[in-house]
This record gives structure tokens, sequence and C-alpha cells, in this order.
């Protein structure tokens, strides 16, 4: 039974992740409009292009959590965070003492 336990720990660690990145993303400034203005995002936003000289570097995490709010997250990046979420999961299942 108590491995069972852990793997449904670790089974909704992962879907929780999936289903709450985009949230989220959206909550932080991210939406499929760009960035919103007052937001997490546009301070991240501000800094990251005032570090750069005045622009927000392609591939920097500024860029890259713009683009998942815009075009939502890709399937390979849909599963690392199933994995992180997993992995949070079990770590909760260890930490509570449901695993021996």
């Amino acid at each position: 039974m108590e491995l069972l336990t852990v793997i449904a720990v670790t089974a909704t660690g992962a879907g929780l992740a999936v289903v709450l990145a985009p949230v989220a993303l959206g909550a932080a400034g991210f939406t499929a409009a760009g960035i919103a203005a007052n937001s997490v995002a546009a301070g991240m936003m501000a800094s990251a292009a005032t570090a750069s000289g005045g622009g927000v570097l392609a591939g920097s995490t500024v860029a890259v959590l713009q683009l998942a709010g815009v075009a939502g997250l890709s399937g390979s990046t849909t599963a690392v965070v199933a994995g992180v979420g997993g992995a949070v999961g079990w770590l909760t299942a260890t930490a509570a003492g449901l695993t021996s």
C-alpha cells in the first residue's frame, strides 16, 4: 500500500504541475496578448532590457516565458514540467514519511 501511495502522490504532483504551469504564467503577466502592464513579467522584461542595453535577448528567461505565455507549452516542455512536478510529489511523500 505504501508504494501505491507514493505513486499516487507523484502522479498527482506531475498532473498538477502541467495544469498549473499555464495558470502561473498568466498570473505572472505572460499572456497570449503579450506581457501585461504592471506585472511581474513587466518588471522582469524591464530588468532584462536594462541589463542587455535596451533589448531582451533571444533565449533569455523572459523571452522563453513570453513564448510559453503566447504559444503555450510545447510537448517537451510539458514533459519537463511533469517530471519536476512528479519529483516534487515524490519528495513531498518522502518528507511526509510515506516511504520507508
